[in-house]
């Protein structure tokens, strides 16, 4: 290949050295502007391996060999380390990590929007115990607000943003996530995702899958939230979209509030997508930041490419890395629409998952490929991507199975695991944080996953800590509070 030839030539990775400590020396004159806007990428369950196997298939689907390719998040200047352990567990389920990375507090695993006094499945233990997400800090300050995800729009990560649940609990008279959606934080302006389903009453036929009993609404109280919403939103150019065709024939100009819901469920994987009735997460992005950015606010907003953690919950990885490969083409997108003058941006994932990729494996290998060589103790191939547990474990008469004679490159193909599991576990490590945009460098070094609202609001000048805000320059530059009262205190001395 033509990097072999020139990767061969020492002059070739010393000058492209040079021109990234070029780049770095420009960084040193940090971004200390005031956040407009406010993004979050989530990736769920996109730990570093995930990351770089990632970025291996974005460069081979461009017919490169994958491993030097940038991916859209690579681009970014700082890097740093989020733990991600929730208040009782050592590795992380995805409904804990999201009251952290949104409320800006750690909790228990299982519940959301609520700290760690709240217990799961427990009710009566929400009361006194709420906190609330940057998304309302950014909807009290003015702020325009959104949620795009994968899933569905009530699921774990976006549920944080605007509900306080131990989730499983039902019972007491506690309110279902769907509801609390419409009800919490009222008017939020675009909501994109899955979950038609439980907008609706029990076995009311779906829009899209006709008379097919697992996709009709659920809601036992008979209430459609879909219409409640419509009806509220009437004179407000407010729309509900539920396919492709309409989401795309909107003008963002007219449109204040945005609801699509695509799916009874999740979306379907990238992989699958039908391209001509779904959107896909680009496309949501693309007309969530072109409605938001509308206010001279600006706004907040959550994107989650969430079924990344699906795809290894199955030991599915190519699903999962086709569905990281999106979320980064979104990240590509977004960088588009918006200026990293005025706008923080940052990408994260709310844990890990135990897959890996290993085996010296050559350059160029597929990234779905076998390792170059047998198992010198079963003499049997192995593919490089391999999961700690899952339900790709599998004996063949008493035996590992032979995967040569498998098509690994088939889209729902399980990696082998070492622990038989129907369903892969999270894996406990930390995950990346990548940052652009204003203050962006508040977010290094390894820290505490809760951390990262804390230092968005900061920058957005929302929530709790505003001290600095009064104190802009006209240049919009932050500077320490004390400047601005002794640059007061001088003034008045000349005037008086």
């Amino acid at each position: 290949s033509v990097y072999v030839t020139e990767e061969k030539d020492p002059q070739f990775w010393n000058a492209w050295a040079q021109r990234t400590l070029k780049i770095a020396l420009t960084r040193q004159s940090l971004n200390r502007n005031r956040a407009k806007n406010l993004i979050l990428f989530l990736g769920d369950g996109m730990g570093v391996p995930t990351v770089t196997a990632a970025r291996i298939l974005k460069g081979q689907l461009n017919g490169q060999s994958g491993e030097e390719t940038v991916l859209e998040m690579d681009k970014f200047p700082f890097v740093s380390l989020a733990k991600t352990y929730n208040t009782n567990a050592q590795v992380p389920d995805s409904a804990g990590t999201a009251t952290a990375y949104l409320c800006g507090v750690k909790a228990n695993e299982g519940t959301v929007g609520v700290s760690a006094a709240a217990v799961r499945s427990q009710c009566n233990t929400t009361q006194g115990n709420e906190v609330t997400s940057i998304l309302q800090w950014a909807k009290d300050a003015g702020k325009s607000v959104g949620i795009v995800t994968t899933t569905r729009v009530n699921h774990a990560t976006p549920s944080a943003a605007y509900a306080h649940n131990a989730p499983e609990a039902l019972q007491a008279g506690c309110k279902d996530i769907a509801r609390q959606l419409f009800e919490n934080i009222p008017n939020i302006d675009v909501v994109m995702g899955g979950g038609r389903k439980y907008m609706f009453p029990k076995n009311e036929s779906d829009i899209e899958y006709p008379n097919v009993a697992k996709h009709s609404g659920t809601r036992k109280d008979g209430r459609n939230l879909v219409q409640e919403w419509t009806d509220k939103m009437q004179n407000k150019k407010g729309y509900y979209v539920w396919n492709k065709n309409q989401l795309l024939s909107l003008n963002p100009n007219n449109v204040e509030y945005l609801l699509g819901l695509f799916e009874p469920g999740d979306l379907t994987y990238d992989l699958e997508r039908n391209k001509e009735t779904d959107p896909s997460l680009t496309e949501m992005v693309d007309v969530a930041i072109k409605i938001l950015r509308k206010n001279p606010n600006g706004f907040y907003l959550l994107v989650e490419g969430g079924r990344i953690d699906h795809g290894h919950h199955e030991g599915k990885a190519k699903q999962a890395l086709h569905e990281a490969v999106e979320m980064d083409r979104a990240i590509g997108r977004a960088d588009l629409l918006t200026s990293a003058h005025d706008t923080l941006t940052v990408v994260t994932a709310d844990h890990s998952h135990v897959f890996s990729f290993g085996g010296y494996t050559s350059r160029g290998n597929t990234i779905f490929g076998l390792a170059p060589m047998v198992s010198d103790i079963d003499q049997k191939p192995f593919t490089s991507i391999l999961y700690g547990n899952g339900p790709g474990y599998k004996i063949v008469n008493g035996v590992r199975e032979n995967v040569s004679t498998i098509d690994l490159q088939e889209n729902n193909y399980q990696a082998q695991a070492a622990v038989p599991l129907s369903m892969e576990t999270h894996g406990g490590e930390d995950v990346a944080v990548f940052a652009k945009g204003p203050l962006a460098h508040l977010l290094n070094g390894v820290n505490e996953q809760n951390y990262i609202p804390h230092v968005m609001a900061y920058a957005g000048c929302i929530g709790k800590n505003r001290d600095h805000c009064m104190s802009k320059s006209a240049a919009g530059h932050f500077h320490p509070t004390f400047a601005g009262v002794v640059a007061l205190v001088t003034i008045s001395r000349l005037v008086y």
